[in-house]
């Protein structure tokens, strides 16, 4: 099989837990380091799927890579090759497929609950996951939900978590994190959560019981990363 190309966009934002999932399976990965001036590759010809990963820019900055990226998940999409976006990748698939990208009501960091939307691909994607999950956010953007796409994961503040339309899920939240990472991201990006609120956690209370929290995100993770990586083909 070819292997995944994954896009990470800043050091901090790599595949996280995604990477250990992907060696547990023998799946093999070649990552395009964006932050240390990789080229986007021109096309999809070598790889068996698209991973995107976050980062704190927003896809309507005017950075050269972003139009790279939206125009190989475009390809993607038509050729049916399976892609997958976290956080900031999410937005770039929804913007490439005909979405916005605009300013949630909120800024929505730390743990928060999502729930399963009720929708026939939420059934497919989900099943037999509970209705309500706690997952990790960072983010200030959300994405619009592009045409023939549905909404497979929602919560009170930020109605748009995931999305899938034929071999691509987007995620808004991130289910790729690892316990280190939550605390890097505390401490890297402090700034952005010293006035904590209702839907912006301190550091303490983001990195409070996080081995069990970790460990829950990431049974929910496995499930949403055995159903894309199924989709893979040779």
């Amino acid at each position: 099989m070819k292997p995944l190309y994954i896009f990470r966009h800043i050091d901090c934002e790599g595949p996280g837990y995604l990477a250990e999932v992907l060696g547990r399976k023998g799946i093999s990965w070649h990552l395009v380091a964006i932050d240390e001036g990789a080229a986007v590759p021109h096309s999809i010809d070598g790889c068996s799927g698209l991973v995107f990963m976050g980062g704190p820019m927003s896809v309507n900055d005017d950075l050269p890579w972003i139009g790279q990226e939206l125009a190989l998940i475009r390809a993607a999409q038509a050729a049916g090759l399976p892609v997958l976006g976290h956080c900031l990748g999410g937005q770039l698939i929804s913007n490439a497929l005909g979405g916005t990208i605009t300013a949630n009501p909120v800024r929505e960091i730390g743990w928060h609950p999502v729930r399963k939307s009720d929708t026939g691909t939420a059934e497919k994607w989900l099943a037999g996951l509970p209705r309500e999950m706690t997952l990790f956010h960072w983010h200030g953007e959300t994405f619009s939900i592009p045409v023939g796409a549905e909404v497979i994961l929602e919560n009170d503040t930020c109605a748009h978590q995931a999305f899938a339309i034929g071999n691509t899920l987007a995620l808004q939240c991130h289910v790729e994190m690892q316990a280190p990472m939550v605390a890097e991201w505390a401490a890297l990006y402090k700034d952005e959560i010293g006035q904590p609120s209702a839907t912006i956690e301190s550091a303490g209370d983001m990195t409070r019981g996080l081995d069990e929290r970790i460990r829950a995100a990431q049974a929910v993770a496995d499930t949403l990363y055995a159903r894309w990586l199924a989709l893979l083909t040779d």
